[in-house]
């Protein structure tokens, strides 16, 4: 049988616009090769699917819990009862608890550890040195003034720095439970001096205080079939590793104080008016309708009454939460309180905002319909919220989150104004905050040790609610283009996603642990896998892992295995390593199969010999008027002179049925169609590999886009060819263009070469006033004005 010719025309890119040539060495086997022993061997604690074995265990703490707030010394000082829960397999000699304010003290090792400088020329902050000096300049730090079992004697202890050891005098047996009591005070931080994520904030103008309580009460640390007792010293960035239990709380505060606090309120008569116990009930079932604001259970009015008063009083708040792994609280005479109870996966849920009048009119109009959004945007893709109330609590620390209680900033301007930025960052850092109720809440990871395991998959939601609350959103946070200044760093600049949250230098923390999992994680869904097969592993993995704590290898594994999807060259490439995705599309070579029918053939051989005859010489020549020998003399023409060597003769057709008749109907179709064929010619020169993606422009204005998935590099991680076939011919190809997979270099995705201008500033500018960035007090500053033009 006869061979189909090939008719090729190849388009090239000039070697002066290649930017780097291709590494030689391939890696292939090692980037599709599986994780294997990177990750921990599976065992009866952790299943090689990612599901808790048949002997998982996780031991618990209940806490009863009485405090008293100082609001005149701004000083806290508690007592616990703490009941252990060992249901591990191994007797334990002795408990490790945490005792998280002791950061504070000038002799820890996050603070002697800490280094860099004054700049010669910049200078420094003022916060800068009021963080330095202050610290050394009070006694913070708690202090541990009883430690005693249950029938109160006295049991030997040891602090070492943000860690106490309490030694027991018989081991704590499997399955069973030992009871103590700890007594404590501590002064309480300036949250905004120092930068802390608990403490308070002073308003001159009125003299009173903000206080967001955590990090507060020494707290059992982790024990578990990973580490054994997780007790990393606190260095202020690896945050907490904790674990479930009942906690009652008592918290004893100036009786004109509002207070909000994980979990829920057991004696409301007791620390509310009849009013107020009135509008709560009025705020009840409200929620689900478009349109319907909180209801005021504190209105403005009153809390500025309440600045000016200053009782002498108290009013203990008692507080009730079951299987939670920490305990928060907000305190405030300055507090607006409102509320609405959404339904949340057919179960009614308290949202509630506890904020002072500098924060309104932002917060009154967005706080508390962000957490409804935010808890029926996260039960879809994880679980049903469990808890009965979620609170949003606005004061020094700018977002902090613990269960049911989070602390967030975005403050208008003193006149009431706002940017855009501020509003903007109220509902990103809400929905963050509120959504942390997840993770690490519910699904509780080690944050000590893997800070991504909170903050990237609770980012990645985040980004898919703010989605959801605005389609305009600049939810940048899981937009693949948004990570390509991070991954354009130099290797030195950066460090893996799987590194101990404290060892993450602090300009890359950002990126590190939010940012690139999170954008990981939509590339994922986006590309990778798909929504279907993502949404429903990642459901599957939440569900899995709900109220246990799960380790990356859980994480990695579940989303495999629900899914069906390999995804080992994925975690290798994005979370062990810092290699970039750099994709090159280097030249297109353009192929036409040729039909064989001559009385085409030789007219598309005429038609570029016309063109390649058609010189700028031979265009002259014909509009002068000198004629050549041949045309003036006869006898000098021959055959030649008069031959076509395009003519069709009765030979090429006899030829042609000859060759049409060999063929099957098939290949009689693949001949005569047209089909253009064309060879892509790609580099992978960031190394690492990801699905190729690739936009047909054609030549009648439509366009295509074909997709590949990353094993296309499998054999070859360096340089491949990929062969499409169209039916059109295309005039321009692009690779992502979509900006879907954080290609850190577009400029060489395009064929043929796509000049893009490069723009420069002109040196005469505007002045930028300082409302520049705020165009709602430029816009009220302006109003007075405009009143008198007669315009509308």
């Amino acid at each position: 049988m006869q061979k189909i010719i090939l008719l090729v025309t190849s388009l090239t890119i000039p070697m002066w616009f290649a930017r780097a040539q291709a590494p030689t060495t391939q890696h292939a086997n090692t980037r599709f090769e599986q994780l294997g022993p990177t990750l921990p061997t599976p065992n009866t604690f952790r299943t090689a699917s990612g599901a808790p074995g048949k002997d998982y265990f996780q031991n618990r703490a209940d806490y009863d819990i009485k405090a008293t707030l100082d609001d005149t010394n701004q000083k806290l000082t508690a007592s616990e009862t703490i009941t252990y829960h060992n249901n591990s397999t191994d007797a334990l000699p002795y408990l490790w608890l945490q005792l998280d304010q002791n950061l504070f003290r000038p002799d820890v090792i996050s603070r002697t550890s800490q280094t860099g400088g004054i700049n010669a020329e910049r200078g420094a902050s003022l916060q800068q040195l009021t963080a330095n000096t202050s610290l050394a300049e009070k006694d913070y730090g708690q202090k541990i003034t009883s430690v005693r079992d249950q029938s109160g004697k006295a049991l030997k202890y040891t602090i070492n720095q943000t860690m106490m050891r309490i030694d027991l005098p018989t081991p704590v047996a499997p399955g069973k439970s030992v009871t103590f009591s700890v007594d404590w005070n501590f002064k309480i931080v300036d949250a905004k001096s120092v930068g802390a994520r608990s403490g308070f904030e002073y308003f001159p103008k009125d003299g009173n205080y903000i206080y967001e309580m955590a990090q507060w009460f020494p707290r059992l640390c982790a024990y578990n079939d990973v580490n054994g007792w997780q007790n990393k010293q606190f260095l202020g960035r690896g945050e907490f590793t904790l674990i479930f239990g009942n906690y009652k709380v008592a918290i004893t505060a100036p009786n004109d104080h509002v207070v909000g606090a994980t979990g829920e309120l057991q004696n409301p008569a007791q620390v509310l008016t009849a009013t107020q116990q009135k509008r709560l009930t009025e705020a009840k079932n409200r929620g689900d309708k478009a349109g319907e604001n909180p209801v005021l259970v504190v209105t403005q009015a009153e809390a500025e009454a309440a600045e000016k008063g200053k009782a002498t009083g108290t009013k203990t708040w008692v507080y009730k939460a079951d299987n939670v792994r920490d305990f928060a609280f907000a305190s405030s005479r300055k507090f607006i309180w409102d509320a609405l109870q959404p339904t949340v996966e057919g179960k009614r849920v308290w949202a509630m905002s506890l904020y002072p009048k500098e924060a309104n009119p932002l917060w009154g109009q967005y706080s508390t319909r962000l957490i409804a959004h935010t808890l029926r945007s996260y039960s879809r893709r994880t679980f049903a919220y469990p808890y009965p109330v979620a609170y949003s609590v606005h004061g020094p620390v700018g977002g902090m989150e613990y269960p049911m209680m989070s602390f967030n900033g975005a403050r208008p301007e003193a006149d009431g104004t706002y940017s855009e930025g501020t509003k903007n960052f109220l509902i990103s850092v809400v929905i963050h905050e509120v959504g942390h109720n997840y993770f690490p809440m519910i699904v509780n990871s080690d944050e000590r040790q893997w800070s991504w395991m909170d903050e990237g998959l609770n980012s990645f939601l985040e980004g898919l609610a703010c989605l959801e609350w605005d389609a305009n959103f600049p939810a940048h946070g899981i937009d693949p283009q948004y990570i390509v200044p991070y991954m354009q760093l130099d290797s030195t600049q950066q460090v893996p996603i799987m590194s101990s949250s404290d060892n993450i230098p602090g300009n890359t923390f950002g990126p590190n642990a939010y940012t690139k999992p999170a954008t990981a994680l939509n590339i994922l869904r986006e590309t990778v896998m798909g929504r279907e097969l993502f949404d429903y592993a990642f459901k599957e993995y939440s569900r899995r892992w709900a109220f246990k704590s799960p380790e990356p290898a859980d994480f990695f594994r579940t989303l495999e295995d629900a899914s069906g999807v390999d995804l080992d060259w994925f975690w290798k490439g994005w979370f062990y390593t810092v290699q970039p995705v750099d994709q090159s599309l280097v030249k297109v070579d353009w192929y036409q199969a040729n039909s064989q029918n001559p009385e085409i053939t030789k007219a598309e051989a005429r038609a570029a010999a016309q063109r390649r005859l058609n010189t700028i010489s031979k265009q002259r020549d014909a509009l002068s008027k000198d004629e050549t020998v041949v045309s003036q003399d006869s006898t000098m023409r021959d055959f030649y002179n008069q031959y076509d060597p395009y003519a069709v003769t009765d030979e090429d057709r006899k030829k042609y049925q000859a060759y049409v008749a060999s063929l099957s109907a098939e290949e009689r179709l693949l001949a005569e169609a047209g089909t253009n064929f064309y060879t892509l010619s790609l580099q992978n020169k960031g190394g690492l590999p990801m699905p190729v993606i690739i936009r047909m422009e054609f030549e009648d204005g439509t366009d295509s886009v074909a997709r590949f998935p990353a094993e296309i590099w499998r054999f070859n991680d360096v340089s491949i060819k990929k062969v499409i076939a169209t039916p059109k011919k295309v005039k321009q190809w692009t690779l992502d263009p979509f900006y879907e997979i954080a290609d850190i270099n577009t400029e060489d995705n395009s064929f043929p070469p796509v000049a893009r201008p490069t723009r420069f500033q002109l040196f005469k500018q505007q002045g930028r006033g300082s409302s520049a960035s705020n165009p709602m007090q430029q816009q009220r500053q302006q109003a007075p004005a405009r009143q008198g033009t007669g315009r509308n």
